[in-house]
């Protein structure tokens, strides 16, 4: 039986939707999208129907590539009741799309486990009319299972950041939620800054902060804090049974003591990630997604700082791959020019062509 796109305003209907459905992600939830439209990329979210029954939900960011050219993403999306509906998903979209939509990209919300090496040969490599394809979101990231009990998941935890969370505890280092968005905003930026990493407008992460926690969703923010400075933190946006680390970083803290010696490393990082965990889980979160790992381990880079702590966290290593649909035949040249373009931004704020992650 065909789907149908069904075009819908109503975001608590909408968002009700994708939280309910077994493949799901926040980021199709309305708070991301109107986030994206601070960027300029509107958003267009839609019912799927199957004979008069909801089977998913979809939210379609149109990006407007130059003049008579956009492209069409849905980021971790679409949500869905079944992979097998994609083939037609495809049909259904092209119902809908524009004569100047010439893309649709994907990210379908199911995570695949990677083998010892981190292979991705195992992966999918089309669904129906969709080919795979290069993801705008991190592809390869870590997740923990929050189902498991607290001493277990500190049991999981490698010996050296169960020391590390310890060490913070003992030294009084205060980790959870907290609404201080200018202290996670100097962490971010600053982090950024040291690794050559790039950001969006700082209106783009305040609107999701409040978009994501009107209708069905949550995005929040999580701090950890040494002695009252803010030391460590990220950005996280959840909805259904997960919750994904979106945005973070930690500074090092350069204050000195009344006898002009400096702090005693508090281990915030560690306390940070720990108490994120905890937090998720007592509220419900079955699965937690620390959101990215590079694709090829690089011990002179900065990802490799970041994959090695997030890996003292959890070692569950999945693929999220991305497929593409061409809407028109000029699309295998808008993916080239995607590249190259992706490639130049790179090589600009970094000095090379590689990507970050």
């Amino acid at each position: 039986m065909r789907l149908k796109l069904q075009p819908t305003t109503d975001p608590h209907a909408y968002d009700a939707a994708v939280r309910e459905m077994p493949i799901t992600s926040a980021l199709q939830g309305w708070g991301y999208g109107e986030a994206r439209r601070v960027l300029g990329q509107m958003p267009q979210r839609f019912l799927i129907e199957q004979g008069g029954r909801t089977v998913g939900a979809v939210q379609l960011l149109r990006k407007r590539l130059l003049p008579g050219f956009s492209t069409l993403y849905a980021p971790r999306g679409p949500a869905l009741e079944s992979l097998d509906l994609l083939p037609d998903f495809a049909q259904a979209v092209r119902a809908v799309a524009r004569p100047t939509d010439v893309l649709l990209k994907i990210e379908p919300p199911v995570p695949y486990p990677a083998n010892e090496e981190g292979s991705e040969a195992a992966l999918p490599v089309s669904f129906g009319p969709f080919r795979r394809a290069e993801t705008e979101q991190p592809e390869h990231t870590i997740v923990a299972d929050l189902k498991k009990s607290e001493s277990e998941l500190m049991s999981g935890l490698h010996s050296m950041a169960r020391r590390n969370v310890r060490t913070a505890e003992k030294l009084g280092v205060v980790a959870g939620r907290d609404d201080d968005f200018d202290a996670f905003w100097e962490i971010f930026t600053a982090t950024n800054e040291r690794a050559k990493l790039g950001a969006f407008p700082r209106a783009y992460y305040e609107t999701m902060l409040r978009e994501a926690n009107r209708y069905g969703g949550e995005a929040y923010i999580v701090l950890s804090r040494y002695q009252g400075r803010a030391l460590a933190g990220g950005f996280f946006l959840a909805m259904g049974k997960g919750t994904y680390y979106l945005y973070g970083g930690s500074v090092r803290d350069d204050r000195t003591q009344e006898d002009g010696s400096p702090f005693k490393d508090a281990k915030a990082p560690d306390a940070f990630y720990w108490h994120a965990m905890l937090d998720a889980q007592r509220r419900g979160y079955e699965f937690f997604d620390f959101w990215g790992i590079p694709r090829v381990l690089d011990e002179s880079k900065h990802s490799y700082g970041v994959f090695k702590m997030k890996l003292k966290f959890s070692e569950q290593r999945v693929w999220y791959p991305a497929y593409d649909l061409p809407l028109s035949p000029l699309a295998p040249a808008i993916v080239r020019l995607l590249r190259w373009r992706k490639d130049q931004n790179n090589l600009r704020k970094r000095g090379t062509t590689d990507d970050v992650l």
